[in-house]
């Protein structure tokens, strides 16, 4: 325990990092229990591994890299246990009954990005979070080129769904 840090600045800082947290159980969970499951086993894999942060990165960037590791063995371990994962259940971001265009839209490219490959997923989470190259890269383990042209790819295979959908 003596790798550990303060409890009370451990809670704070999840606190003040939970929107990481939302987004990936979000993307990989489609309903609440599973979203609560997949929340409390990340806040466990972030304390227990809390001794292997390096202070020299941002805290952000170690817990995107631990939590999407614990979204993508939780997703492969329902997938393998054949539980079915619906599809169009609603998101808990989006209202029911949306009217809007832009809405719609999110709910689709929501809908798209759950349908991508593990990587591929936790590649767009990043990137929509505003995420640099850099630290995409250092998250997944990848090189920014590959980062560059996985995104690229990914943006082009959206547009081609949004494109077949309407």
């Amino acid at each position: 325990m003596d790798n550990h840090p303060d409890k009370e600045a451990f809670l704070q800082l999840i606190e003040t990092n939970k929107g990481i947290i939302f987004k990936i159980c979000n993307t990989y969970c489609t309903n609440a229990h599973d979203r609560e499951d997949l929340a409390q086993e990340i806040i466990y894999q972030l304390w227990r591994s809390s001794g292997t942060f390096d202070p020299a990165y941002r805290f952000s960037t170690w817990m995107y890299r631990v939590a999407l590791n614990v979204a993508i063995s939780f997703y492969r371990k329902v997938k393998a246990s054949h539980e079915k994962i619906e599809l169009t259940e609603e998101l808990p971001l989006i209202a029911e009954n949306t009217n809007t265009e832009k809405e719609e839209n999110i709910h689709l490219l929501q809908q798209f990005i759950s349908e991508l490959k593990e990587l591929d997923r936790a590649l767009m989470i990043l990137y929509l979070d505003g995420r640099s190259y850099s630290e995409i890269a250092e998250v997944l383990g990848i090189t920014e080129t590959n980062v560059a042209t996985k995104t690229s790819r990914i943006k082009e295979k959206l547009k081609q769904k949004f494109a077949s959908h309407q």
